[in-house]
């Protein structure tokens, strides 16, 4: 009877045990709902410093560069496209470890590695950093001249009534720039409709990113100098690491802070509402107009704490957990933004470049390298005014976003190096005025040519520039003692019982665990 009651009781709780399918169905759905909610938060907090950076690996310069190798050697230089596009995701990698490691952008450890040196410190200064800096002001200069010129030819393409010298005033307003992103894949967009226009040769086209004879030529290693030159932008390192050190993934302990002052948080915005009101009402007073004034043309020394951090020894890099938290996200951003966009526009210009120029209606080659302006031309004539019509605004919208881009990689380098900050309205007008005056008279002295020319030597200077802003990078990425952050360990000493040994008396403690807390440097590079 004991034996059957127990069969029983095992038979009437097994179907309790067993949950039906609808539940179990309905638990799985749950769990794929929960970790796609955590998949798209992760991406919409980590996603965007990538795509910000990729903005400056398809400029003008760019386009200019992957039009002439287009042109002159058709899809055999696309592998060089491909290399220079790795070389820039290890340089932008670098970068972004480094701002998401230490807290610091490139600029500002380049001064504490050389404005307060114990030897020497003058020639430091006055030697190698205001120098590094002086090349890197050049660079935002050269670099923000190809975004106007090529701003201002794509107002010219696309208004050809328009003189080209009004072209570079225009473009010099800014009155079009409003989100990076939105132009980012206008271009993308434009360049895969014109291409699929186009006559392409796919098959040779994949060859093409398979190393081949023609980048030994004279020609050929010329143009593949030039375009890996005008890849890598040595303000894109400036500003990647700028951005990787802001906090986008906060603790469990500071998430918990923010939900508990969820009633602070509407009233804020209550008051900041009530204020935006406010100021809506009270108009345009000349109060309010000289305030809005002074602040748009506003700049100064950065203020500077009690104790200034001098060196890289007295700098605290970012917590174990902030590294864990932020850089393989930083890391996986910026390798799909780079690949996905930068690439992937630079191989789609030069594949243009080679279907339209080097292979001509009867597969034959094109007499020498194209300019902005001869692609256009013979755009129109081939594919018709719509696609010439994208194109063109694909270089519009390359070049606006990528002067955006610029001014904020400005500010990064002056606040960085010299401790002077700018506000963007000012820095913007300083950078465009410099490159403005020697553009317009360009372009109203030599006209097409001379500005197509003026475009390619602001990628010279950017090549030379490039070295210079990368040995500093490299060196730093380098550095234990830089790429080094402090974790907490605890650490648990067992100590045997007294029952166990008898010696256990005279070495007792107090306790058998002795737990104590000790600090020890975690190299991320190792």
């Amino acid at each position: 009877m004991a034996g059957a009651s127990s069969i029983t009781a095992s038979s009437g709780s097994s179907p309790a045990a067993v949950q039906p399918s609808g539940t179990r169905s309905g638990n799985v759905g749950a769990r794929v709902r929960d970790t796609t909610k955590k998949v798209v938060k992760h991406l919409v907090k980590h996603t965007g410093t990538g795509i910000v950076c990729a903005v400056a690996y398809f400029d003008p310069g760019n386009w200019g560069v992957d039009l002439q190798a287009g042109s002159e050697f058709g899809y055999k230089l696309l592998f060089v496209v491909l290399l220079a596009g790795l070389i820039a995701v290890f340089m932008q990698c670098l970068a972004s470890r480094l701002g998401v490691v230490t807290g610091l952008d490139l600029a500002a450890h380049c001064r504490l590695l050389l404005h307060s040196r114990p030897n020497h410190t003058r020639f430091w200064r006055w030697a190698v950093l205001y120098p590094l800096y002086a090349l890197s002001e050049i660079a935002i200069i050269a670099t923000d001249l190809a975004e106007l010129l090529g701003s201002a030819i794509a107002l010219n393409l696309m208004y050809p009534s328009l003189p080209l010298y009004a072209g570079v005033v225009l473009t010099a307003l800014d009155p079009f720039e409003i989100i990076i992103a939105i132009m980012v894949f206008t271009v993308l967009i434009c360049m895969g409709v014109i291409v699929s226009k186009a006559s392409v040769h796919w098959g040779d086209a994949f060859d093409g990113f398979v190393p081949s004879s023609a980048l030994v030529s004279p020609g050929g290693l010329y143009t593949a100098i030039g375009i890996l030159g005008a890849t890598v932008m040595p303000h894109s390192l400036f500003l990647g690491s700028a951005l990787a050190t802001q906090e986008r993934e906060p603790e469990e302990e500071e998430l918990n802070e923010k939900w508990e002052s969820s009633s602070t948080l509407a009233s804020t915005v209550a008051d900041k509402a009530r204020s935006f009101v406010a100021n809506v009402k009270a108009g345009f007073s000349r109060e309010s107009l000289v305030r809005g004034t002074k602040e748009a043309f506003r700049m100064g020394r950065v203020e500077e704490e009690d104790h200034p951090i001098r060196s890289h020894a007295e700098h605290e890099n970012h917590s174990l957990g902030f590294v864990r938290r932020h850089l393989t996200h930083g890391v996986v951003d910026m390798v799909v933004s780079l690949l996905g966009l930068a690439l992937v526009v630079n191989a789609l210009i030069v594949i243009l470049a080679s279907a339209v120029f080097f292979y001509g209606p009867n597969g034959g080659p094109s007499n020498g390298p194209a300019t902005l302006f001869d692609a256009y031309d013979l755009l129109v004539g081939r594919l018709g005014k719509a696609a010439a019509g994208l194109f063109a605004l694909a270089l519009l919208a390359a070049g606006q976003s990528s002067s955006i881009v610029a001014t904020l990689a400005g500010q990064v380098i002056s606040e960085g190096f010299i401790r002077w900050k700018v506000s963007p309205v000012l820095r913007r007008l300083l950078t465009r005025c410099l490159g403005l005056i020697p553009s317009v008279i360009v372009a109203a002295a030599l006209g097409r040519a001379g500005v197509s020319t003026l475009l390619v030597i602001s990628q010279v200077v950017l090549s030379i520039v490039l070295p210079f802003i990368i040995f500093p990078l490299l060196w730093l990425c380098s550095s234990k003692d830089v790429m080094s952050v402090k974790r907490t360990i605890t650490s648990t000493k067992h100590f045997k019982n007294a029952s166990q040994s008898s010696s256990s008396t005279a070495s007792s403690v107090p306790g058998d665990v002795d737990s104590h807390r000790r600090e020890q440097p975690d190299a991320v590079d190792r």
